[in-house]
């Protein structure tokens, strides 16, 4: 039998190892750096918006604020994110009372940014918990300044205003307020306190608070309804006043013009009764001054009896009549003017 050895000899071996070695390293290397370089467990970017903190086993090594491509450690560090850019809050409605007892809901709104990384992370370690931490002080903040106010302090901006006068309705007598309650802070006072103690608190984590503002403000729902049956009341007050006043102002006006229509009438019954006095008495002049020479009274004398016979023998009468009487005369005179005369020899 024959036995072929095949055992190489050392150093060849040695040569094969350092072969297969380099080889392999070099492909692990290789295998490492892309892996790296596809799961950014080596390289990584920074924005210009943003800020990036390196941390190893939860400790911050370092703190990168300007923009570029940035190195770290693969596996051991990681990486956490904040924004440089000015950050929205936007809170919950929230109901409180206020100086005066007036329940109402006021939403709030208000502008934030990171300004200390590190503190921040420390601190909060994300935006939920900040936007959380927010809720909470901003919400006390806010109603401890309601509470400590009366509602006009709450709605109203501007100091000294002017009510709008209606001079129509000034006419007609409805008196209106000649002036309305005025503020001592307003509305945009009582914003900045909000704010100025609200970024005192939220200084310590890393905040800084630029600015809050009310968006919204009003009445609790079921005390909404009950301001609304007041002011509907208040109107229909006022209308009914206004009607009553119109009722008023007709009855006056009717009762002017029927003493106008009565003044009118009078006065024309008085010179129509005037002109019909000074028509008589000159008619009765013309009478007089016409019936006084002694042959118009005869003449009217006899148009008189003329008148008294017409009406006297207007059908077929018969009447006694003495010759003495005016009448009987005065057929005996008429008969002898229309009697024929007789022929003389």
């Amino acid at each position: 039998m024959n036995v072929i050895d095949v055992t190489p000899r050392p150093a060849a071996l040695s040569a094969i190892v350092r072969v297969l070695q380099s080889r392999l390293m070099s492909i692990l290397g290789v295998l490492f750096i892309l892996t790296a370089l596809k799961w950014g467990t080596l390289l990584f970017i920074v924005h210009q918006y943003e800020t990036a903190i390196v941390t190893r086993f939860g400790k911050i090594i370092r703190t990168v604020t300007t923009p570029g491509l940035k190195i770290k450690l693969p596996i051991i560090d990681k990486l956490q994110r904040f924004d440089k850019r000015i950050l929205a809050w936007d809170g919950p409605p929230t109901e409180c009372p206020t100086k005066d007892k007036l329940y109402i809901i006021v939403d709030c709104f208000a502008r934030w940014r990171i300004s200390d990384p590190f503190l921040y992370y420390n601190r909060l370690n994300d935006e939920r918990s900040a936007l959380s931490r927010l809720d909470d002080i901003l919400g006390s903040e806010t109603r401890t300044a309601v509470a400590a106010h009366d509602l006009v302090e709450i709605i109203r901006v501007t100091k000294g205003r002017k009510p709008l006068r209606d001079e129509e309705l000034e006419k007609s007598g409805t008196l209106l307020p000649s002036s309305i309650p005025d503020i001592e802070f307003g509305r945009g006072k009582i914003e900045k306190q909000i704010t100025e103690r609200t970024r005192q608190k939220i200084a310590d984590f890393g905040i800084e608070l630029l600015d809050e503002r009310f968006k919204r403000s009003k009445y609790n729902p079921a005390v909404a309804e009950k301001i609304i049956e007041r002011m509907s009341s208040e109107r229909h007050q006022i209308a009914a006043r206004f009607r009553s006043e119109g009722r008023g102002e007709a009855a006056n006006i009717s009762g002017q013009k029927e003493s106008d229509v009565a003044s009118i009438s009078s006065t024309a019954t008085k010179n129509a009764l005037e002109t019909e006095g000074k028509a008589d008495a000159e008619a009765a002049s013309i009478y007089a001054a016409a019936f006084n020479p002694p042959d118009a009274q005869e003449l009217y004398s006899f148009l008189r009896s003329l008148d008294v016979m017409r009406v006297a023998f207007e059908k077929d009468t018969t009447a006694v009549i003495s010759t003495n009487s005016d009448l009987g005369r005065m057929l005996k005179s008429m008969a002898e003017a229309t009697a024929p005369t007789k022929p003389t020899h």
